[in-house]
C-alpha cells in the first residue's frame, strides 16, 4: 500500500530540502538503485498466488461438499469452511500441529506421492462420540484409540475422501485412496523435511466443539499438474465443456432409470370386522364397473387409462387413452 504523508509531514520535508539537510538528486538516486529482497531458501515459494486461488477454489468445493457429507453422517449441525491455503515447508507443517492428532495417510491416483488429512482431536473425537451415540462432545482427556475406534475413524474419512474426488472434477478426475492412519506425527514422514507443501486449513464446527481439519499437499505431487491450476487454464476447460454432450449423457441415465407401473382395478372400502370375516368365494365389489378403463399408474402418478386383457396367455393392459399432466385421479 502507497504511504500517504500528513501535511506536517510534507512541509517538514519541503523545509528540509530547502534548508539543505536533504539532497533531492540523493533521493532520486535511491529510487533507481536495484531493491534487494531476502529470500529464505527453506521456504522456497513453489506456488504462484495464481495456484493459490486456484487451490483456494477447489477446496472450497470440498468444503461444501465435506459439511454435507459430515452432517447426514453425523446426523447433527456441521459446519466446515475454509481458513487459508499457504505454502510452507513440510518440517513446520509437523511441527505446528498436535502430538497426538488423526492423521489419515492417502493416495489419489493418478497423482503420484502421498498427502495427509490431519484432523484436531477434539473434531475426530467429537464425531466419534456422535457416532456411538452421544451428543458430541470433545473429551477432556486424548487417550489413545481403540481398535474399534480406529476402525469407524477409517471408514468414516475414507467415505469423505469421495468429496475430495468430486471437488477436484473441475481439474482433473482423481481417485483418492486411504492408505493408513496414525496418531503421531513423528512416525509420518511423507516427504522430506525441506519439501515445500500446499497446506488447506479449514474450520471446523460440529454442535459447539470446533477445530481444524488441515489438507497437506507436497508440491511434488502437484507439480505435474500445475499447468492445469492456472486460472486461464481452468476457466478454458470449463468453457471446453461439451453441453449437448451433457445432456444426453443426463438424457441417458433418465432413460435407464426404472419406475413401478400399475394397473388398478379399483379400489374398495370395507370395515375390519368385514375384512376378518373374509373367506374362500367371497365377492367384494370395487368402486368402478367393468366399462369403466383400468387407471395405470407410474410411480405414484395417473398416466393412462387402459383396458385389461391378455398378450401370448399372459395378463395384459392396454393403453387406450394418455392422461394430461396434472390431472389427478379420481373416484367414480
Amino acid at each position: 500500500m502507497v504511504d500517504v504523508l500528513s501535511q506536517n509531514e510534507i512541509d517538514a520535508l519541503l523545509a528540509a530540502l530547502s534548508s539543505g539537510e536533504m539532497d533531492a538528486e540523493e533521493l532520486k538516486k535511491e529510487d533507481t538503485q536495484k531493491k534487494v529482497r531476502s529470500y529464505d531458501f527453506k521456504r522456497a515459494v513453489r506456488f504462484s498466488k495464481d495456484h493459490i486461488r486456484s487451490l483456494t477454489r477447489i477446496h472450497e468445493n470440498f468444503a461444501r461438499y465435506l459439511t454435507t457429507y459430515f452432517s447426514a453422517q453425523l446426523r447433527t449441525f456441521v459446519q466446515i469452511s475454509v481458513v487459508q491455503v499457504e505454502q510452507l515447508p513440510y518440517d513446520e507443517f509437523i511441527r505446528s500441529i498436535p502430538k497426538m492428532t488423526i492423521l489419515n495417510i492417502f493416495e489419489a491416483e493418478p497423482l503420484k506421492g502421498r498427502m495427509v488429512l490431519e484432523v484436531h482431536p477434539n473434531v475426530a473425537y467429537a464425531m466419534l462420540d456422535r457416532l456411538l451415540g452421544g451428543v458430541g462432545n470433545a473429551p477432556t482427556k486424548i487417550n489413545t484409540l481403540t481398535e474399534i475406534e480406529t476402525t469407524i475413524m477409517e471408514r468414516i474419512f475414507s467415505r469423505a475422501f469421495d468429496s475430495l474426488a468430486e471437488a477436484w472434477k473441475t481439474v482433473m478426475d482423481i481417485s483418492p485412496r486411504m492408505e493408513a492412519m496414525e496418531t503421531n506425527p513423528q512416525f509420518m514422514q511423507i516427504v522430506s523435511p525441506n519439501e515445500t507443501i500446499a497446506l488447506i486449513s479449514l474450520s471446523t464446527k460440529i454442535g459447539d466443539t470446533t477445530g481444524m481439519i488441515n489438507l497437506c499437499i507436497p508440491h511434488v505431487v502437484l507439480e505435474p499438474i500445475m499447468s492445469k491450476l492456472s486460472a486461464h487454464q481452468w476457466f478454458v476447460s470449463e468453457k471446453k465443456s461439451s453441453v449437448p454432450e451433457e445432456a444426453e449423457s443426463l438424457k441417458y441415465r433418465i432413460s435407464q432409470a426404472k419406475l413401478n407401473i400399475i394397473a388398478e382395478l379399483g379400489n374398495s372400502q370395507i370395515s375390519i370386522s368385514e375384512f376378518l370375516g373374509l373367506s374362500v368365494g367371497d365377492v367384494i365389489s370395487l368402486n368402478k364397473t367393468v366399462e369403466t378403463g383400468l387407471s395405470i399408474k407410474v410411480g405414484d402418478r395417473l398416466k393412462f387409462i387402459g383396458s385389461p386383457g391378455t398378450l401370448k396367455d399372459r395378463v395384459a393392459v392396454q393403453i387406450d387413452e394418455i392422461v394430461s399432466e396434472g390431472v389427478e385421479e379420481f373416484d367414480e
